[in-house]
């Protein structure tokens, strides 16, 4: 009998901590189901796919703060926040026709305009560090450009997901890009999307752990994890004001009513130090969310300096966390 009632506790317990999203996705046009479409936790190993009827489940429990993401080929992303249990979701999916008729044009362009195009863009999206240098895009074909009259900007388009093998942190990335715009006068990018990760297991390589742990300390991942904590200074981050005043963590982060976590500086720029590198943070903003993995609100903050240098290379899936 009690083994009975304790069984029973057990399965009360999981029912009331687990999270299983569920929901239908359709073409916003047509209103059909979507088969096969993509729906997964923003930068993490976790996410499933609509079955024939477009409909999904997705136990999304450790991620309630984050981002859920649907994709599909030739389809606009869709994010999803503030996940409730009780609600199914009805997820319309908007074509990307007009882009698609964009591309067309592209075929007909000079190859060597495309090789500049392409090494521009894989700078840009994949960046320049040494983790970049083992990283590559496996479907560069369906990638293509459109440069504006002028020159100055360099617009990219995916016809289906960015497939990338990064050999040197062991992890296969797939990106649903939604848009990339480079302008070449002010040497600014703009490009944003999802990605999904999962653990390359064709190489057992010993020196991976030791890559991610360099790749980690001193990135926007371990700034906010560190942030949260309230262990800045023990993690190696002093932040300064634009004065080069020292700033605390008092000064910075604060709880709205419901106990959200938020990072703010009065839309000021803050200089990050992580020996020997330093970055700069302005704030697009007045607050902007982050929780205890890491995430944060990406659309709130303009990144210089070394953190703006990373990129898709030296992304970690929020699974991540450095072995002691």
């Amino acid at each position: 009998m009690r083994k009975l009632l304790l069984l029973f506790i057990i399965n009360i317990y999981t029912v009331s901590y687990s999270q299983i999203i569920k929901g239908t996705i359709l073409d916003l046009n047509t209103k059909k189901p979507i088969v096969g479409a993509s729906v997964y936790i923003n930068r993490t190993f976790v996410g499933t796919s609509s079955d024939l009827n477009g409909e999904f489940k997705l136990d999304v429990s450790k991620y309630k703060s984050m981002q859920l993401i649907i994709s599909s080929i030739g389809y606009y992303s869709k994010t999803i926040t503030d996940f409730s249990r009780d609600k199914k979701y009805i997820v319309y999916l908007a074509p990307k026709i007009y882009e698609i008729k964009e591309v067309v044009l592209d075929i007909k362009k000079s190859k060597r305009k495309r090789k500049r195009n392409l090494k521009r863009f894989k700078n840009e999206f994949l960046g320049t560090t040494f983790n970049a240098i083992d990283c590559k895009i496996i479907n560069e074909k369906d990638i293509s450009f459109i440069t504006s009259i002028d020159n100055d900007t360099i617009k990219a388009f995916a016809s289906k997901p960015i497939l990338i093998h990064n050999k040197s942190l062991g992890y296969k990335v797939t990106y649903y890009l939604d848009k990339f715009e480079y302008y070449k006068k002010s040497q600014t990018v703009f490009f944003y999307g999802s990605i999904i990760f999962n653990e390359d297991l064709s190489l057992q390589n010993k020196t991976y752990e030791i890559k991610r742990r360099k790749t980690y300390n001193g990135s926007r991942m371990h700034f906010f994890r560190s942030l949260w904590l309230n262990k800045l200074p023990s993690s190696g981050f002093i932040v300064k004001s634009a004065t080069n005043n020292n700033i605390k963590y008092k000064e910075i982060v604060f709880k709205d009513k419901s106990d959200k976590v938020f990072f703010s500086f009065n839309k000021e720029t803050l200089k990050i130090e992580y020996w020997p590198n330093v970055s700069y943070i302005t704030f697009n903003k007045v607050d902007v969310y982050f929780d205890e993995n890491g995430y944060f609100d990406p659309s709130g903050i303009i990144w210089r300096g070394e953190m703006g240098e990373q990129r898709i290379a030296d992304w970690l899936p929020y699974e991540y966390y450095k072995e002691k």
